[in-house]
């Protein structure tokens, strides 16, 4: 081509973009171009499931431990056998001190506002330890920093199943204020112990970052290891111990009435009392009235254990019919405080019925026994243990309990990483209790999120975060919409709006399933949700999990023409969406319309052919209301 030829071309087409660029559309490409999670390995799939060579670390746990309920001490010893699977030799392991942040030097002592906030706590506490061995050898090369500890061997633990052990003895004040997670509450028949965070616990060595060892500061919980656990616990023999797993000894701990009331309750849909509220205190009450009992628990294949101990303890218990045959027992410890037929006297009651809905629905729950314990603690799950407030009633009490319970699917059953990823068990659990709440008892009490809109005010708030902030970094104020009511509402948007709910179920169910009793990223959440329902949804993903705006889609105008009507859309937001209208025709009929988000690639405002003999009367943007949109007042469109 000649010179002269070629610059006539470019001229040409520079004056046709010119042109163009008088009314150039909006370029949305940044919202729907890939994100890196899209990259799979041998660790963990693009199609978000376990690698061919994926591995995950184990740590199994025998403990013995003693309660004082005169110093409130917990003294006990412990021993973890830890397996690396990891491809690689461990020179150290790193475990978690939890009660260290327990005391004035502590980083989240030292982090607490001097206004306070819901992780405050006491500060005469932290552990002692002593006689610390690593594989038998005593006084190992060890540090302590704040709430983590590491642990030298001599010889690196062998990689791909190789065996190391650490040993020690412990023991710490139990406090009163245990940052709303666990602590002591004073009764009329004696203090009940809640107790979580109890032991020294391994840390987490996964293939995405190595040693996971962000300090334990109060908003980000927990990530841990699965394994077996084999515990005893010694208290003064009035006391009734709840635990997690399986006790091993109940002949040694209950009288034979109590005995034969708890068969009876693994026969029963109704509650049935084990330790009535004017039995509390009775010496008839225990099977030994001085000195003190032993209580014995196993648990298997589980990431935590947690128990409650008093003597004060109502007790009262009902099957769990789990599915395919088999059964569980829900059990609730309450103090006389907590008695009541709006209170407590229901908690049994609202624990079976919440973890039938979630076995039946999502995954047969595992672990046979569900206890609630009222306790000083607003709410906090642990597997087959939840502490509750004690003061709870009524819809406030079902909210409580359907949560913590909850929490047994995420992150006990699917065990995602806590203190980095709130949303992927706060948020799961907020989605799958608003579905929990709509089933109970013909619904007798609202859910949490009635609509998505309901958190409209939140959105538009101009300090909002986004769902991926890290927990201990999210603003007090935000954490309750960044960890569970946004993305509880986003999942929700997911199900019944643009996937719709057999789609959705399908994949989310299969993410149970996949990632059960293992460690998944968001990355995997993304991929495997990706590949069961085949639907490209980065688009979703970037703008409200990752993203801060908003969604706003507006119906613009319309307008008649030959074959029918020109309904024109806008996309006044952040955030696309697919678009479903509802035509109402001046007949009194109306016709649904759903158009697919790929309307927004290139632009921000669509126009529509509706080809139809009637006459459109008015034309709604989400008629049912399942879309967070922002402005209600641009949704409907009148001819």
């Amino acid at each position: 081509m000649r010179i002269t030829s070629f610059l006539s071309c470019i001229f040409s087409v520079l004056m046709l973009f010119s042109t163009y660029a008088q009314d150039k559309p909006v370029n949305n490409q940044h919202v729907f171009d890939d994100l890196m999670y899209r990259q799979g390995s041998i660790y963990r799939t693009a199609s978000g499931k376990p690698g061919t060579a994926y591995w995950q670390n184990r740590a199994d746990y025998t403990m013995e431990v003693s309660l004082d309920e005169n110093t409130h001490v917990l003294t006990g010893n412990i021993k973890i056998t830890y397996t690396n699977n990891s491809p690689e030799q461990l020179d150290f392991i790193w475990l978690y001190l939890e009660q260290n942040v327990f005391t004035e030097t502590s980083r989240a002592t030292l982090t607490t506002p001097l206004n306070g906030n819901r992780w405050d706590g006491n500060v005469d506490g932290g552990y002692t330890l002593t006689n610390i061995k690593a594989n038998g050898k005593e006084n190992p090369t060890h540090y302590i920093n704040d709430t983590r500890m590491q642990v030298y061997f001599e010889k690196p633990i062998a990689a791909k199943g190789g065996k190391a052990s650490v040993s020690m003895n412990f023991s710490y004040k139990i406090p009163e204020e245990g940052m709303d997670r666990m602590g002591r509450l004073s009764t009329s028949e004696g203090t009940i112990y809640a107790l979580a965070q109890w032991y020294p616990r391994v840390a987490v060595f996964d293939d995405v970052v190595g040693w996971n060892t962000e300090p334990y500061l109060g908003a980000g919980e927990f990530y841990t290891e699965y394994g077996d656990y084999d515990y005893k616990i010694t208290v003064p023999a009035s006391h009734i111990v709840g635990g997690s797993g399986i006790l091993k000894n109940p002949t040694a701990v209950y009288t034979q009435k109590q005995l034969n009331r708890l068969e009876k309750a693994k026969e029963s849909d109704k509650t049935v009392y084990i330790i009535k509220p004017n039995e509390v205190g009775k010496k008839s009450n225990r099977p030994k009235n001085t000195g003190t009992i032993t209580w014995h628990y196993q648990m298997k294949n589980t990431r935590d254990v947690a128990f409650a101990s008093s003597a004060s303890f109502i007790f009262d218990a009902a099957k769990i019919d789990l599915g395919n045959g088999e059964t569980g027992l829900a059990q609730s410890l309450y103090p006389a405080e907590s008695d009541g037929d709006h209170a407590w006297t229901r908690s049994t009651e609202y624990t079976k019925a919440s973890v039938e809905f979630y076995s039946k629905n999502y995954f047969t729950y595992p672990y046979k026994n569900a206890i609630n314990v009222a306790a000083n603690v607003g709410g906090m799950e642990y597997p087959g243990v939840s502490f509750c407030s004690y003061k709870s009633k009524g819809q406030s009490l079902w909210n409580v309990t359907d949560h913590e319970f909850g929490h047994n699917w995420f992150p006990m059953i699917v065990g995602s990483n806590e203190r980095r990823y709130a949303w992927m068990d706060e948020g799961f659990n907020t989605f799958i209790n608003h579905y929990s709440s709509k089933a109970f008892n013909k619904g007798e009490y609202s859910s949490y999120i009635d609509q998505p809109r309901q958190i409209t005010n939140y959105l538009t708030y101009s300090k909002s975060e986004p769902i991926n902030t890290y927990p201990d970094i999210a603003q007090s104020r935000n954490l309750g919409y960044v960890a569970y009511y946004k993305p509880a509402v986003g999942l929700i948007m997911l199900k019944e709006y643009i996937l719709e709910p057999e789609r959705f179920d399908r994949a989310f169910k299969s993410y149970i399933k996949t990632w059960a009793y293992k460690h998944p990223q968001p990355s995997d959440f993304f991929n495997h949700i990706e590949n069961v329902t085949g639907e490209n949804l980065n688009w979703f993903w970037k703008t409200w999990f990752y993203g801060n705006g908003n969604i706003d889609i507006a119906v613009n105008k319309i307008s008649k023409v030959e074959q029918g009507f020109i309904i024109e859309v806008d996309n006044r937001g952040e955030i696309p969406m697919p678009v479903k209208l509802e035509i109402t025709y001046t007949d009194g009929t109306k016709a649904d319309v759903k158009l697919p988000v790929e309307i927004w690639h290139r632009t921000n405002r669509w126009r529509y052919l509706h080809k139809t003999n009637k006459t459109i009367d008015k034309v709604v943007f989400d008629a049912k209301k399942q879309v967070a949109d922002i402005n209600a007042a641009n949704d409907i469109g009148v001819f």
